[in-house]
């Protein structure tokens, strides 16, 4: 599946565009009071998926299987920590929401799994790449 994306860029841009406007838009939705209990396990779940999948087509479209392109893995994991960090301070001016250092760091840590699988998929085509040309 993911070859498939890769092939067809334009389509993970448009998935990775409504991924941020969804997140964006979550982040927009006002409480009247703030959770109680603190973080619990669907925050947690949902800014880990989130970014997760945010930061997979985000890979997708930028270096699109590409394993010469690998460098740009790191432009990647700014640009969605970035984007992370500042959905936190737009929560700040939500009325019910606040700026959480929990949920940025849930955030990278889906940043950063996402980036590890795919990049385990970038080594494996280059490996196959190589035995194919033996």
């Amino acid at each position: 599946m993911i070859f498939w994306f890769e092939k067809h860029s334009k389509l993970s841009w448009i998935i990775t565009i409504l991924i941020a406007v969804f997140i964006f838009f979550i982040s927009s939705l006002s409480f009247k009071t703030a959770p109680v209990g603190g973080y619990g396990w669907r925050t947690t779940v949902y800014h880990f998926y989130v970014f997760f999948f945010l930061s997979v087509f985000l890979l997708i479209s930028i270096i699109k299987g590409k394993t010469k392109k690998k460098n740009l893995v790191f432009l990647v994991i700014i640009l969605a920590i970035v984007y992370g960090i500042t959905d936190e301070i737009h929560q700040i001016f939500v009325p019910g929401r606040t700026f959480a250092i929990y949920d940025i760091l849930i955030n990278c840590a889906g940043i950063l799994f996402a980036t590890y699988l795919y990049s385990l998929i970038l080594l494996g085509k280059r490996i196959k790449n190589k035995n194919n040309k033996i």
